[in-house]
This record gives structure tokens, sequence and C-alpha cells, in this order.
């Protein structure tokens, strides 16, 4: 579990970084759209050596069979990408994060609860809800200075 934690936690410390890099480029060269291709493009190569380098290049075979609601992921990664880079150089990468932490917390609560995506369900108690408001709270801090 820790290892988990561990992975999880990298990734969250580069989801900030994404943004900031990516904002940073699409500003440089004047289009963000381009900006996500270019990381789009850089993160299937990655995808794909991986593929190719660890077990599971077979499993692309799977995809055809698989329902294809579940491909609606790579719409939401792109909006992501796309607004991230559009609305940070604005916005602040600092606000921008904000509010995505704040839906995050909203949506993943609603999964969790109902179990939706095939995810373990996790019941909205009350304790919960206030772990997730004090978290809530403890982000909304971060902002007023």
């Amino acid at each position: 579990m820790t290892q988990y934690a561990a992975i999880m936690l990298v990734a969250g410390i580069g989801v900030p970084i994404l943004a900031a890099l990516n904002a940073a480029l699409g500003k440089l060269i004047g289009s963000p759209t381009t900006a996500a291709v270019v990381l789009f493009a850089i993160a299937f190569a990655s995808s794909a050596a991986l593929m190719v380098v660890f077990p599971g290049f077979g499993a692309l075979s799977k995809i055809a069979d698989a329902p294809k609601h579940l491909l609606l992921a790579g719409v939401l990664v792109a909006f992501y990408v796309l607004s991230i880079t559009h609305v940070a150089p604005h916005f602040g990468v600092g606000n921008a994060v904000f509010f995505v932490l704040l839906g995050q917390l909203v949506s993943t609560a609603a999964i969790d609860h109902f179990g939706l995506f095939g995810a373990q369900v996790t019941p909205l108690t009350w304790i919960r809800a206030s772990g997730i408001a004090v978290m809530a709270a403890g982000v909304a801090i971060t902002q007023l200075a």
C-alpha cells in the first residue's frame, strides 16, 4: 500500500509541474492547443515505449472489446491538459489547480460512494464528508495569501 501512496504522491506533485510547464510552452509558442498536442505526442511515445518494454503489449488487441464509454478517459485527459494549458497563464497555476482539486474532491466522493465505473464502493459517511470539507477548506486557505 505504501508504494501506491508514494506513486500517487509523485503523480500529484507532477500535476502542477505539468500545468506550469505546458502553460509556459503554450504561451511561448502562442498556441495552447499546439502545446497540448506536443505534450500528447511525447506522452504517447513514452507510453508506447513502456507498453513494449513491459508485459501487456498483447493487451492492445483487447481494446476493441472494451466498452466504448471507457475510452472517454482520453477525452477527459485532453480536456484537462487543454484547459490547464490555456487557463493557467491567465488565472495562475495555483488558482487553476485549486479548482481542479475541488472538482476532484467532489467527483471522487461521488465515484466512491456509488461505485461508479467499477470503483470500489466507499460510502460517503458524515466523517468522510467532513474530511473532504476540511481538505477543501485547506485547499481554499492556500489561495488566500
